[in-house]
Order: structure tokens, then sequence, then C-alpha cells
């Protein structure tokens, strides 16, 4: 069951959609509208909204201006082989931002949806920064 919960402005959640599930094994959970979609992978709850005069997440700011995609601000998937699961998604012609980078805790990559927003891989290498962990290192 998701805990948290996530809005990404996306162009076509349809692409979204596919993107998520058939690459980050995302859970479609609903699809009422062409401009939404709810999706689910553990404990996170993805909404996806494409910018509509429809309402909802995707509708116009008060002054006028349309939400877009794209930006830094992004979350993490936790990943326990991030060289093999890079090497799956460039294959698959995935964009990645940059290659993986190695920092204190863990290994991380940046690669956008279809929309331009930006999903983190991080592969914990200490076990305080792993959700789980047991899962630090790849184990």
């Amino acid at each position: 069951m998701a805990t948290v919960s996530v809005r990404y402005i996306v162009r076509d959640v349809d692409a979204a959609i596919a993107f998520y599930c058939h690459h980050l094994d995302f859970h479609e959970d609903m699809h009422p509208a062409p401009t939404f979609a709810m999706l689910s992978r553990g404990d996170l709850r993805l909404a996806l909204s494409a910018p509509s005069g429809a309402g909802g997440g995707g509708q116009a700011m008060p002054d006028g201006t349309l939400p877009e995609p794209g930006g830094w601000n992004r979350f993490s998937l936790e990943v326990s082989d991030l060289d093999g699961k890079v090497a799956e998604l460039r294959s698959a012609g995935v964009h990645f931002r940059n290659d993986i980078v190695t920092g204190v805790g863990g290994k991380q990559v940046l690669l956008d949806d279809p929309s331009g927003n930006p999903v983190e891989l991080f592969e914990p290498l200490l076990p305080e920064a792993a959700l789980r962990p047991d899962t630090a290192g790849g184990e």
C-alpha cells in the first residue's frame, strides 16, 4: 500500500504509463481520464497529470500559468544492480541525464521519463543509505 504520493506533470499520460510500468516496475491503479492516471510501486503512488483545462493537477494557475514537466526535483528508486539496470534501460533507448556517479552512500544516475521528468536510480553502498538496510551493497 502506498504511503507516499508524488505528482508528475506529463505531456502524454499514456506514454508515461507505458514507460513507468514497462521500465520501472510500476502498476497502473487507475486511468479514469486521458489527462490523469495513478500508478504505484511499493510505498510510492505516482499521480500523472497532463496540462489541461479539465481541472485537477494539470489545470492552470490563477494567473494562467500552465504546469509543465521537467526540472530537477525527483523521486529516487532503489535498485540492487545499478550497472545492470542502466544497461537494460540504455538498450531500450531511455534517455539519461548523466552517467553513474558514486557518492559517500551509494551510486546514482538520473534518467528522464518521456516528458523530461527526472527519476533517480540509486544503489546504496552503505547499510544506513538503504531503504531496507539488508539490501545495501546489492545483497
